[in-house]
């Protein structure tokens, strides 16, 4: 049986409650997508050209350090993945997810949270970090209702 994984990259917790909201709903495992180094407020003022945030987001190719946990994607066959939108995209930080596990034969289907923007090109700036894997817009989940977490559900 396909079994389903929802992972999340969330910097100030908006993320997290639709992430939580979603594994709930589809009976999910969950996973957060830590930063070795924790996001401060500081960091996330992309209005500051220095914060740590708008360095990462001005170099496409920086990979921020994620705590690397036992994570078995074997077991799963799709993985839902979500974040905040950066810069109308997702955070490199999701980048370095993507290229620390094996996702070849996957269906990976995004979902994020955004306080304006949409999705961006992010699939295509995904797609070389999960080499094999089937990448697909999901949707915004920015107040996480339940028409918003079940019209998600029925992409998988």
């Amino acid at each position: 049986m396909a079994k389903t994984l929802v992972a999340y990259f969330s910097a100030s917790g908006v993320t997290k409650k639709a992430a939580e909201k979603l594994a709930s709903a589809a009976k999910t495992d969950i996973y957060e997508i830590k930063p070795a180094v924790p996001y401060t407020k500081a960091d996330l003022n992309w209005m500051d050209k220095k914060s740590r945030s708008s360095v990462e987001m001005g170099n496409k190719s920086f990979r921020p350090e994620i705590v690397k946990d036992d994570l078995n994607l074997s077991q799963y066959d799709t993985i839902l993945v979500g974040f905040p939108i950066w810069w109308y995209v997702a955070p490199t930080i999701i980048n370095t997810f993507l290229e620390s596990y094996d996702f070849a034969g996957k269906k990976i289907v995004l979902f994020a949270t955004s306080g304006g923007s949409g999705f961006g090109n992010t699939v295509k700036e995904l797609k070389p970090s999960a080499t094999g894997a089937e990448i697909m817009e999901g949707k915004l989940l920015n107040r996480a209702t339940d028409k918003d977490i079940d019209a998600l559900i029925k992409m998988l």
